[in-house]
């Protein structure tokens, strides 16, 4: 008996064809991706987009843009969305205005601060909950690292 693909050109085109066939659930994400480059990044969750963080920032400063979460499955409107940080050091970061409701499969939330800080050369994992039915859980590592005084010029070694 012999495997697909492993003799016979039918099988194995078949299968290559298939590699190249992307999934509806990819098309929806690429076109996401390509209608705002630049702004939305790919967490743990295949239906779960956000923004992109500053690398580096100050704690209890409000962030340059609002963090949004964005869906690519149906979550209705009116349905909570969460955002913890945490790393090794810290695992439970304190957050401020770490919650929005859904509205059109966006969930903004407007004046997230980190307040806990991330500790020296960490970086937060955030950790967003859509409570929908069932929830969703995303992750998105090393999302941003947290420090007192924020991005600075690096100290001298002279």
């Amino acid at each position: 008996m012999h495997l697909p693909g492993e003799r016979g050109t039918s099988a194995g085109n078949a299968s290559a064809k298939m590699t190249n066939v992307a999934l509806p659930g990819e098309l929806a994400l690429n076109d996401a991706l390509s209608e705002h480059p630049g702004e939305l990044v790919r967490t743990g969750s295949p239906n779960v987009l956000c923004s992109i963080l500053p690398s580096h920032w100050r704690s209890n400063k409000t962030l340059p843009e609002a963090f949004k979460v964005i869906t690519l499955a149906d979550v209705s409107d009116g349905t909570v969305v969460t955002v913890r940080a945490g790393n090794d050091e810290n695992f439970c970061a304190e957050l401020r205005n770490a919650t929005a409701v859904m509205k059109n499969q966006i969930a903004k939330f407007n004046d997230l601060r980190f307040v806990g800080r991330s500790g020296r050369g960490k970086s937060f994992t955030l950790t967003i909950t859509v409570s929908s039915d069932p929830p969703e859980v995303a992750t998105y590592n090393k999302a941003i690292k947290v420090t007192v005084d924020g991005p600075r010029e690096p100290r001298s070694k002279i």
